[in-house]
């Protein structure tokens, strides 16, 4: 999201700090990334930044 929207956004930043940082460990990571990216994960950026996609 972050690449998406760059670094800067203010709302991206208050987005992640809500529903990831404030979240701590109260939920499963799982639950706070989907809150936060609106979507499951997938390995497609993990492939990307390692160069294999």
């Amino acid at each position: 999201m972050f690449e998406e929207d760059g670094v800067l956004s203010r709302e991206t930043g208050k987005r992640y700090w809500q529903e990831i940082l404030a979240q701590g460990g109260s939920r499963p990571a799982l639950e706070s990334f989907t809150a936060f990216r609106g979507r499951e994960p997938n390995i497609d950026a993990l492939l990307r930044h390692n160069g294999m996609n």
